[in-house]
Protein backbone atom coordinates (compact mmCIF):
# COMPACT_ATOMS: atom_id res chain seq x y z
CA UNK A 1 0.00 0.00 0.00
CA UNK A 2 1.50 3.23 -0.81
CA UNK A 3 2.77 5.74 2.22
CA UNK A 4 -0.11 8.44 1.57
CA UNK A 5 -2.57 5.70 1.65
CA UNK A 6 -1.84 3.88 5.27
CA UNK A 7 -3.92 3.76 7.92
CA UNK A 8 -2.37 4.68 11.42
CA UNK A 9 -4.98 3.17 14.15
CA UNK A 10 -3.42 4.74 17.06
CA UNK A 11 -6.01 3.52 19.27
CA UNK A 12 -4.79 -0.13 18.79
CA UNK A 13 -0.99 0.82 18.34
CA UNK A 14 -1.26 2.31 22.17
CA UNK A 15 -3.35 -0.57 23.32
CA UNK A 16 -0.77 -3.09 22.05
CA UNK A 17 2.19 -0.44 23.38
CA UNK A 18 0.70 -0.62 26.72
CA UNK A 19 0.88 -4.89 26.69
CA UNK A 20 4.10 -4.59 25.62
CA UNK A 21 5.30 -2.21 28.48
CA UNK A 22 3.31 -4.62 30.82
CA UNK A 23 5.09 -7.85 29.13
CA UNK A 24 8.33 -6.08 29.69
CA UNK A 25 7.86 -5.23 33.36
CA UNK A 26 6.86 -8.58 34.26
CA UNK A 27 10.54 -9.88 33.32
CA UNK A 28 12.06 -7.07 35.88
CA UNK A 29 13.04 -8.13 39.14
CA UNK A 30 10.90 -7.01 41.67
CA UNK A 31 12.71 -4.54 44.90
CA UNK A 32 11.50 -1.78 46.39
CA UNK A 33 12.72 0.61 44.13
CA UNK A 34 11.98 -1.14 40.87
CA UNK A 35 8.48 -2.19 42.30
CA UNK A 36 7.61 1.94 42.32
CA UNK A 37 8.93 2.53 39.03
CA UNK A 38 7.19 -0.44 37.18
CA UNK A 39 4.28 1.13 38.83
CA UNK A 40 4.58 4.56 37.74
CA UNK A 41 5.76 3.20 33.79
CA UNK A 42 2.72 0.95 33.33
CA UNK A 43 0.72 3.24 34.42
CA UNK A 44 1.67 6.03 32.42
CA UNK A 45 2.15 3.62 29.65
CA UNK A 46 -1.84 2.82 29.95
CA UNK A 47 -2.43 6.53 30.33
CA UNK A 48 -1.26 6.72 26.51
CA UNK A 49 -4.14 5.22 24.95
CA UNK A 50 -7.03 6.04 27.21
CA UNK A 51 -6.00 9.52 26.44
CA UNK A 52 -6.00 9.55 22.95
CA UNK A 53 -9.61 7.41 23.24
CA UNK A 54 -11.08 10.65 24.80
CA UNK A 55 -9.37 12.73 22.07
CA UNK A 56 -11.42 10.97 19.76
CA UNK A 57 -14.04 11.86 21.59
CA UNK A 58 -14.05 15.47 21.79
CA UNK A 59 -16.56 17.82 21.75
CA UNK A 60 -14.22 20.61 20.37
CA UNK A 61 -10.86 21.42 18.11
CA UNK A 62 -9.66 22.97 21.62
CA UNK A 63 -10.85 19.70 23.59
CA UNK A 64 -8.91 17.37 21.45
CA UNK A 65 -5.52 19.47 21.12
CA UNK A 66 -5.85 19.37 25.37
CA UNK A 67 -6.54 15.62 25.29
CA UNK A 68 -3.70 14.77 22.64
CA UNK A 69 -1.35 16.89 24.92
CA UNK A 70 -1.93 15.27 28.09
CA UNK A 71 -1.40 12.04 26.02
CA UNK A 72 1.91 13.24 24.86
CA UNK A 73 3.25 13.86 28.59
CA UNK A 74 1.98 10.42 28.86
CA UNK A 75 4.58 9.67 26.12
CA UNK A 76 7.22 11.66 27.81
CA UNK A 77 6.98 10.18 31.11
CA UNK A 78 6.92 6.67 30.19
CA UNK A 79 10.43 7.18 28.10
CA UNK A 80 11.99 9.05 31.21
Amino acid sequence: MPESKRVFDLEERTAIFAENVIVFCRTIKMDAVSQRIISQVVGAAGSIGANYCEATEAESKRDFIHQVTIAKKEIKETKH
